[in-house]
């Protein structure tokens, strides 16, 4: 994802691994109508993508009434974030520009330096992104012994953030200072996202890795020698509940049985201590579709019923740490992840 000549570049991924396509949006509908359609995902990334629908929001004001730019933004705001229940990042993205707006409009400010400003906002939210992929490698890496073979789930890499990635890019800094030595990512059914963009994502790198499915993780846990299981995070509550991508709590309570670490990496913008604990996590339901078609052909009878809530939440007891920019949050409770999220953000 980049900003290119007032739109926002975006990597469309659901046509990975086959092709590299790339969608321009122009305006925040068309960034909303991206996340919502999986064009791209990841908690930190569409929280980037939110800043910038913002942004775009913002330039289009000049053909608009300065007495009608503040329920103009505010409209583009509630679009955005209606993209997507789940992942809080969003909200900070948006939230961060919006206040950015605010501000401005309380001075007075005109439609062009508005809207360079709250583009200059969006930026600084994505440099901040990637800032805290590079801490979260090196404290994550330092988690792991020489030679691990590590398992994850879903896509918490390059893909899902401003870059380098959460959960793969603690797998990518462990790869170059030797301490992983495989990596098994599990498909991640029904959206493919493990096989589809985690995969392609490990194999452009050059890291060793063998693609399993889901329900693979348990046999290749109890033959295999798994060091460590290693994911990403949407949102994380303020007693350390982790919601994730669906499969996520069943490969916890895997490793649990087999007594591997458990480690979840995510931004402190992933944390939200407005929500007491994963039972209050909203879960996204999305198409029943994307579990009965598989790239547009049918895997089952015709009416059949299916389910599709996107995440699961995985209890804090079966977390072993959560890596933050701020820390390592372990024994990961509330209480410790609140005095890692209040002390400064680490080398």
């Amino acid at each position: 994802m980049a900003w290119d000549r007032g739109a926002l570049r975006v990597l469309d991924q659901r046509e990975l691994p086959s092709r590299e396509v790339y969608l321009r949006c122009r305006t925040a509908p068309e960034v909303a109508r991206a996340i919502r359609d999986m064009a791209l995902r990841g908690a930190p990334l569409i929280g980037c993508a939110g800043a910038y629908g913002v942004a775009l929001a913002a330039q289009g004001l000049t053909r608009v009434p300065r007495a009608a730019w503040r329920a103009r933004l505010e409209q583009a705001c509630r679009l955005l974030l209606d993209s997507r229940p789940t992942a809080v990042n969003l909200r900070y993205g948006v939230d961060r520009v919006r206040e950015r707006a605010r501000i401005l409009l309380e001075e007075g400010a005109d439609a062009r330096r508005l809207a360079a400003a709250l583009k200059a906002e969006a930026d600084a939210f994505t440099e901040e992104d990637l800032e805290c992929c590079r801490r979260m490698a090196e404290l994550g890496a330092d988690l792991l012994k020489r030679g691990s073979n590590v398992m994850t789930h879903c896509n918490a890499g390059a893909l899902a953030t401003a870059g380098l990635g959460t959960a793969v890019g603690v797998i990518r800094r462990a790869y170059q200072l030797g301490r992983v030595r495989h990596v098994y990512p599990c498909e991640t059914r029904p959206y493919l996202q493990g096989s589809r963009l985690t995969l392609w994502e490990l194999m452009r790198d050059g890291i060793p890795s063998t693609l399993i499915t889901d329900n693979m993780a348990a046999h290749i846990m109890a033959t295999e020698h798994i060091d460590a299981v290693i994911v990403g995070s949407d949102r994380i509550a303020a007693n350390a509940d982790v919601a994730n991508k669906i499969g996520t709590y069943g490969l916890a309570i895997l490793a649990k049985h087999h007594g591997i670490p458990f480690y979840v990496v995510a931004p402190s913008t992933t944390v939200d201590l407005r929500v007491s604990s994963g039972r209050s996590i909203p879960i996204e339901e999305r198409s029943t579709r994307e579990v009965v078609e598989v790239f547009g052909r049918s895997i089952a009878p015709a009416g059949a019923r299916a389910r599709h809530p996107a995440f699961d939440v995985t209890p804090h007891e079966l977390v072993t740490a959560i890596v933050t920019e701020k820390g390592v949050v372990r024994p990961a409770d509330g209480e410790r992840l609140r005095r890692v999220l209040a002390g400064p953000a680490s080398a």
